[in-house]
């Protein structure tokens, strides 16, 4: 290996070192969805990346939602996905699916990756463990204003001290989007809320959406407009003047819950670009968006 090849890779790890002195003990929320998890060998490097972290020292939690997945089962079983504002539309026999899909396949899917042998898998003997809302009155929800939504909820009220407790004995939490209301029916509920909910809750510093898309762009039909870093109130004035569009939309505004519930800092991501979680927490010039207060 010549001088310059060495110099390169022995700076890359010098610029990572303050971060992971910054970051130590900290606690890191990661939204987990969309394209990112089609792909099972992206899915197994970002749970690598999410690994590392753990490994300098840091407190990941993963939120994962599964739309595209659940969306297949329903065309299996002949129902067409309605939507709402972006709101799955959930009878009793979509929430069946929804459980289904998103606590016995992708939860477990997960959570089975990061527990593999050091020499068959990611985890390197890291621990994860899945949850979803029911466990331990984690997520209790509402049912949404929307009536026609069905079975959807709206957050009202985290208890995070389950997810304190696996923190503090190094467990990596995993956690689908299903709640419980106060009469234990189960909601579906929205994976970008759920995300900034809890980290509100566990006071995060960090609030990482791994999305579909670079960031947010002054112009979207332009990726040389990438705003690579905003506060909270041009964030704001970037939804009024309709450049933050579609499915980036909830994300965005659970990014500025976030941020008002005491969340440090936000990364909106692309979840489909290689280490994109490492590049954004360990260099100087980071990827993506990020939001800040």
């Amino acid at each position: 290996m010549i001088k310059k090849d060495i110099d390169k890779r022995g700076g890359i790890l010098l610029e990572a070192l303050p971060y992971i002195k910054k970051f130590w003990s900290k606690i890191i929320v990661i939204k987990y969805g969309g394209s990112a998890m089609k792909d099972k060998n992206l899915e197994k490097q970002i749970l690598k990346d999410i690994i590392l972290l753990k490994y300098v020292g840091m407190k990941p939690v993963i939120v994962h939602g599964g739309g595209s997945e659940i969306s297949e089962e329903m065309k299996k079983r002949n129902k067409t996905p309605q939507f709402i504002n972006g709101l799955r539309v959930t009878d009793e026999e979509t929430m069946d699916i929804i459980e289904m899909v998103l606590i016995g396949k992708i939860n477990t899917r997960l959570v089975a990756e990061i527990n593999l042998p050091i020499s068959e898998g990611p985890g390197n003997g890291v621990k994860g463990i899945g949850l979803s809302g029911e466990d331990a009155q984690l997520l209790t929800v509402k049912k949404h204003q929307i009536s026609e939504l069905g079975l959807v909820g709206e957050v009202e009220n985290i208890n995070p001290e389950i997810l304190m407790i696996l923190l503090e004995k190094n467990y990596i939490p995993v956690i689908a989007t299903v709640g419980v209301d106060k009469e234990g029916v189960r909601y579906n509920i929205n994976a970008d809320t759920v995300a900034a909910q809890i980290a509100i809750s566990l006071q995060a510093e960090k609030l990482i959406f791994l999305t579909d898309v670079d960031g947010i762009f002054k112009d979207s039909s332009c990726p040389s407009t990438i705003i690579n870093s905003l506060d909270i109130n041009k964030t704001k004035e970037l939804i009024e003047l309709g450049c933050v569009q579609k499915g980036m939309l909830p994300k965005v505004e659970a990014a500025i819950q976030a941020l008002q519930g005491g969340v440090k800092k936000i990364h909106l991501l692309n979840g489909k670009c290689p280490h994109s979680i490492l590049l954004e927490v360990f260099t100087d010039s980071g990827i993506g968006t990020e939001i800040i207060y």
